[in-house]
């Protein structure tokens, strides 16, 4: 199955995810992307052609946006590889709540990791991660995968990987990034929003039943016209400051 293309799901807002995903994928011969941070149509993923999904956690839970549309990827039983990537606080249950959803959707779970990236909202969390250590075990992490398919299937054991399996609670949004008097109105933000939080037609207002707080209107607003409001974002770098400042590294289960 070494040669087979690869099915590369990712959700990647800020673009965390998508750094540890390409290099998961370095020795693979050939992939095929599919872009989860965008509603995307139903398919059917052959036995042969391996699943790599990879998602960011927020609030050690997996967006629910990112759950939904992995579920229009639907399994024939083929291998399916589990991958998180979180901002060096927690990642809970995100893990095993992405396993589950990748076996409910018919695929056959054979490795799972967690990864760090810099925190989406307080940017001075794991600033600079993954960096070049943290890559090379995705490099790696991805070449023990292509051997772990190239055996035989009995050998295509399930990692038991850690998280409660009730879930915890999703934690309520406390906020919306909000739009200073910089904003051009180019709508870049409003098109490129995963969860449609931002009219077209008023880019400066942001829906709040909607946001999920991925901040990618923030990361490519090109007039730096979005953040969250100072006071809000005070309060989290503090909180996580306590929680958060000693580097993690990545954990793999195979």
């Amino acid at each position: 199955m070494n040669n087979k293309p690869w099915i590369k799901a990712v959700f990647s807002p800020t673009g965390g995810c998508q750094a540890i995903a390409d290099a998961i994928v370095t020795d693979v011969t050939r992939t095929r992307d599919v872009d989860l941070t965008f509603p995307c149509a139903a398919q059917t993923v052959a036995e042969d052609m391996p699943l790599l999904a990879v998602v960011p956690v927020y609030g050690g839970r997996v967006p629910e946006p990112a759950l939904e549309r992995l579920s229009m990827l639907m399994g024939q039983g083929g291998p399916a590889v589990a991958v998180v990537v979180y901002g060096n606080r927690a990642y809970e249950d995100a893990l095993l709540e992405l396993s589950d959803a990748l076996s409910a959707n018919g695929f056959r779970v054979v490795a799972a990791a967690a990864f760090i990236a810099e925190h989406s909202v307080v940017r001075s969390i794991a600033s600079g991660r993954p960096d070049a250590v943290d890559k090379q075990v995705a490099v790696d992490f991805g070449r023990a995968v292509l051997s772990k398919l190239a055996q035989s299937q009995e050998n295509w054991t399930k990692p038991e990987v850690p998280g409660n399996p009730e879930y915890r609670e999703r934690p309520k949004m406390p906020v919306t990034p909000v739009t200073s008097d910089d904003c051009g109105h180019c709508g870049s933000c409003a098109s490129m929003c995963p969860v449609e939080a931002i009219p077209m037609d008023d880019p400066q207002s942001t829906d709040a039943g909607k946001c999920i707080l991925c901040m990618r209107c923030v990361e490519i607003c090109p007039q730096e016209a979005r953040a969250l409001p100072a006071p809000m974002l005070e309060a989290m770098t503090a909180r996580l400051k306590q929680v958060a400042a000693t580097p993690k590294q990545p954990e793999i289960y195979l």
